[in-house]
């Protein structure tokens, strides 16, 4: 349970405190955390005790969300409940969450607190169950609330499935998913990996109609597996997912049984589930950069960069980043395709490339003068590595394909229409030279 939700500037002052439990601390320990603690810029570890009283914080810009208690809590859940507290004041306040939004909502503010707190415990953390109470312009009269809206809303926040209601309707029933994968990648100077996994993302958009029950799959390989031994022939190679997280809507056990992915969905956008796997990545893009120092004033570099998709897909946003040193006077840059220019903002060069087709390599090459008189130069270049941004659609460096997807809705009995796209992305993507 949780005694008190604090929100202190920067400078140390309180700008909001909420006490759930007053007798359980005092105003002489939290004086003592904003002064010794954020005041004094000495922030080392979100949890910090002092006194019997444990302080928990998360940061957005230029506050810092605190929660305090003197009880053995579960830290998780602390954590947990002040990331959905940050994230709904964030979308009360118009999409930002500071000093100057928090102070233009003092009442907006207490109002949510009050609504998503119960006796510092927390009740309701969803946007979905708290706007029927709380909307822009202040907490709803309960004279304004109907009775059947009141017992919507109470099913909702006590009932079996609180992300959604029974009495949704929409004229076309849709479903969008999209498959949003980031490739990290190092990749050392004689061609070794020594880093590559990738961590993915499921969004979904729902609009359907009424409590529809759905059933995931995807090429999971424990799944493939299971269905050979039992005699079915799988289509594609399976992957293996090292970890996952998902939606609470998603039923776990009946994933840990079978390893299939049954949901009841919440209206509207949400990330299904999150999953990371680091066997048998498929590298969208190959870097090979050669860096020929010809005396101590001269460089002369060459990048190649290949595509390994397929000639039918097609790379957009293509970024690469070849670091210089510091002292670099002249850069002459010969390309072929896309453009490039020397930045000394980030002491590299920048070339971009709106579109690459697969199966392609493409080009770079630059001739660098150094300065001799600046004093970087005494010191040995360090030569960080190049690295690259890049969007490529249709494709997934993992292999991870969505299967099937089945909605059932056995009241109103609809098809609904099911749309999937696919996304890969740089994370982290770097080539030493």
């Amino acid at each position: 349970m949780i005694s008190a939700i604090l929100i202190i500037n920067q400078r140390g002052d309180v700008l909001v405190s909420r006490n759930y439990r007053v007798d359980d601390y005092s105003r002489g320990e939290t004086n003592s955390y904003r002064n010794n603690v954020i005041a004094a810029k000495d922030v080392r570890s979100p949890v910090k005790l002092m006194s019997q009283t444990s302080f928990l914080h998360i940061r957005s810009e230029n506050i810092f969300i605190v929660a305090v208690t003197r009880h053995n809590v579960n830290v998780a859940m602390a954590f947990e409940a002040l990331i959905a507290i940050a994230s709904i004041l964030k979308v009360y306040f118009g999409g930002k969450l500071n000093e100057e939004t928090v102070k233009n909502h003092f009442i907006l503010t207490y109002e949510l607190l009050d609504e998503m707190m119960d006796w510092g415990y927390p009740q309701n953390l969803t946007l979905d169950t708290v706007k029927p109470f709380i909307t822009q312009k202040g907490a709803v009269k309960p004279e304004k609330l109907k009775s059947e809206s009141v017992s919507k809303v109470i099913s909702q926040v006590t009932g079996a499935c609180p992300w959604r209601t029974p009495d949704i309707r929409h004229k076309k029933n849709e479903m969008y998913i999209d498959v949003i994968e980031s490739v990290n990648l190092l990749v050392s100077l004689d061609g070794k990996k020594l880093r590559a996994d990738v961590s993915g993302s499921i969004q979904m958009k729902v609009r359907l109609s009424g409590m529809p029950d759905c059933k995931f799959g995807l090429n999971d390989k424990l799944l493939m597996d299971k269905e050979v031994r039992s005699g079915g022939k799988p289509k594609g190679q399976g992957i293996a997912i090292d970890d996952c997280t998902f939606h609470q809507c998603v039923r776990l056990g009946k994933f840990d049984s079978d390893r299939t992915i049954s949901f009841i969905p919440p209206d509207g956008d949400f990330e299904l589930m999150k999953y990371r796997t680091t066997q048998n990545i498929e590298v969208p893009f190959t870097i090979t950069p050669i860096v020929k120092e010809h005396s101590k004033t001269r460089l002369e570099v060459k990048v190649v960069v290949k595509s390994n998709f397929r000639r039918e897909r097609e790379g957009t946003a293509v970024k690469v980043i070849i670091p210089m040193p510091k002292n670099t006077a002249v850069c002459k840059i010969f390309v072929q395709t896309g453009k490039a220019k020397y930045t000394p903002e980030v002491d590299a060069i920048v070339w971009k490339i709106r579109r690459f087709p697969g199966d392609t390599k493409f080009t770079l090459g630059a001739e660098v003068e150094l300065s001799s008189s600046v004093s970087a130069s005494k010191k040995a270049w360090s030569r960080p590595p190049v690295s690259m941004e890049f969007q490529v659609p249709m494709f997934t460096a993992s292999g991870l394909h969505v299967r099937f997807l089945k909605v059932l809705e056995q009241k109103l009995n609809y098809q609904a229409v099911k749309w999937v796209r696919y996304l890969t992305q740089a994370g982290s993507y770097s080539y030493r030279i």
